[in-house]
């Protein structure tokens, strides 16, 4: 977007930037940005479709002890998906234990993603070929690896952006001071993409912090900053889309911070009845991104009955697969747990594999 200053081109916009009210109707708080192509609006509906009964699977599947843990991300589908659409295969996505849905939106195998969740590996999935980081369960600490990475592929020449997703209880983290103000520093190509879902497992966002929105958090360090409904997939893609335009063009990194709300608990072990009210939980349901979306096209003609029934058959279809995989019995490799401990085995470490390894033989 434009902005008179060079002051002024940091600040994120007055509300939250938005095409759609929560009934899925147009609205004008958008300022200069554009509403993203229609076959890419019917791609993100798809996908947030995809991605709730993925969701709705993996927690199912938590109460089969099939996973040792699940946080789900459902209501911050256009949040996750967005954040995928916005990226090419070269980019760099860094993502938390939140971001199942974003990796599959990436094009990821369910049994690999969820590979950490049900306790098999620390990552299931090859990195350096899916260009995706392990997912971060501690707070903000691989906002400092997107910006690293960032800066390496700039230094090499290579035209790709490094993308952080974060919650809102990352932002009071000193590590995300770190990496916002390395990246503002050195201008390198990576977004930070905060889903402010309101709570920090049970601590609300005006008890985190009392700037107006986290947006203006990166304005101190010289990065440029935005907010968004993070309900609105319309708004949600259009601003990544500027983002990772801006900073692959070479001029420094974004912050954008989406307005959005965490339907269930923190995880399938936490009970958010203690800390918010059920009625907080029913009025962001009436704000339902998949729902919005979906009456949005609907109207404009852009999504017929046939195509959603198509799409939900699609989800079934995938879920399947997802519990079919996560049934089948895992027969883990003892050794393996002296596997990637360092890049040269130490003597203790080789000596305690051999201890091991002898009393597999036995």
């Amino acid at each position: 977007m434009s902005r008179e200053t060079p002051a002024a081109a940091l600040l994120p916009s007055g509300i939250p930037v938005r095409f759609l009210a929560e009934d899925g109707t147009r609205v004008d708080e958008h300022g200069d940005y554009t509403v993203p192509p229609a076959e890419r609006l019917v791609e993100a509906y798809r996908l947030m479709v995809l991605g709730r009964r993925f969701d709705a699977q993996a927690t199912a599947l938590t109460k089969q002890g099939r996973l040792a843990v699940y946080p789900s991300s459902a209501g911050q589908e256009a949040c996750q998906v967005a954040s995928a659409l916005a990226l090419t295969d070269a980019d760099w996505l860094f993502p938390t234990y939140r971001d199942s849905v974003a990796l599959v939106a990436r094009g990821l195998e369910p049994g690999e993603i969820l590979t950490l969740l049900r306790g098999d590996a620390h990552c299931g999935y090859d990195p350096a070929k899916t260009r995706v980081a392990p997912q971060c369960t501690p707070l903000a600490t691989q906002t400092l690896h997107a910006a690293g990475l960032a800066h390496a592929m700039q230094r090499r020449g290579e035209d790709a952006v490094a993308f952080a997703l974060i919650g809102d209880g990352a932002t009071s983290e000193g590590d995300f001071h770190e990496a916002l103000n390395f990246a503002a520093v050195f201008k390198a190509p990576v977004v930070f993409f905060v889903q402010n879902n309101g709570f920090a497992i049970s601590v609300p966002f005006e008890k985190q912090s009392a700037a107006p929105a986290l947006a203006y958090k990166g304005v101190g360090y010289g990065v440029r900053s935005e907010q968004v409904d993070g309900n609105d997939a319309l708004a949600v893609l259009s601003v990544l889309d500027d983002a990772v335009a801006h900073a692959r063009s070479g001029r420094g990194p974004v912050l954008v911070e989406a307005h959005t709300y965490r339907i269930d608990a923190h995880t399938n072990a936490d009970d958010a009845t203690r800390y918010r009210d059920q009625a907080e939980v029913e009025k962001w349901r009436a704000a339902d991104p998949v729902r919005r979306l979906e009456t949005y096209l609907t109207a404009e003609n852009l999504l017929s009955d046939n195509d959603i029934e198509r799409f939900r058959a699609e989800a079934e279809t995938f879920a399947a697969g997802v519990r079919d995989t996560l049934n089948a019995d895992v027969e883990p490799d003892p050794l393996s747990l002296f596997e990637h401990v360092y890049a040269v085995p130490t003597r203790q470490l080789a000596a305690q594999r051999a201890l091991v390894a002898a009393e597999l033989e036995a």
